[in-house]
């Protein structure tokens, strides 16, 4: 039996083992938030969240692996949004709307996080934010190597394209961080601002 997107639905056990990450990630945002991320110890979290120290590090290394939402969860998101979108549509047309599709979906909590770093922890999520994209950034490149006309150097064709089109929602993060704007806002501010971001990426292509 498969679930509406065609994957095989969350055994028992992976479905409790999601329900925990997700809780010690609710709790540890709702601690950074009071604390601040300095303040608040693996400790504190484990309690609150009504866990041992054990399951803690059976699921995470440290507190810092809490700082970012699951962007793992969030780049599966869009990949199979990518996998969507019809073969003949232009690449990266099919990835801002895999894109916007991701972030529709994303829970608000994630969108927030990005944007709205806990108080002390602005370096880690950065340098973590950073680390993740350039992971994401392989596996975008990949997917589009199917999607591009086959030719010389479609590999790296597509790792421009990948490249492009991940600097481009960094561009996004930095703005709306940039203008601080209030926390009910990231999921209609991405909206707004990722079209005009892929468009400037396609200016800037036509001027080339």
């Amino acid at each position: 039996m498969t679930g509406s997107d065609g994957a095989a639905p969350l055994g028992l056990r992976e479905r409790k083992k999601a329900k925990t990450r997700r809780e010690l990630r609710s709790v540890a945002a709702r601690l950074f938030a009071e604390r601040g991320f300095a303040e608040t110890t693996v400790a504190e979290i484990v309690e609150a969240a009504g866990v041992s120290p054990r399951t803690f590090f059976r699921y995470f290394d440290s507190k810092e692996d809490l700082l970012l939402p699951d962007m793992a969860e969030w780049f599966d998101s869009f990949e199979l949004a990518l996998e969507r979108r019809p073969r003949e549509e232009p690449v990266l047309a099919a990835v801002r709307e895999a894109m916007l599709a991701a972030v529709a979906t994303a829970p608000r909590t994630t969108l927030v996080a990005l944007v709205h770093p806990f108080e002390g922890a602005e370096a880690v999520i950065t340098d973590r934010l950073v680390r993740a994209f350039a992971e994401f950034e392989e596996r975008l490149a990949r997917l589009l190597v199917d999607r591009l006309a086959p030719g010389p150097d479609v590999d790296l064709r597509a790792a421009v394209i990948a490249n492009a089109a991940l600097s481009a929602v960094r561009a996004v993060i930095r703005t709306v961080r940039r203008r601080r704007e209030t926390e009910d806002m990231p999921v209609g501010t991405f909206a707004r601002l990722l079209p005009t971001a892929f468009a400037a990426l396609a200016e800037a292509g036509a001027e080339l």
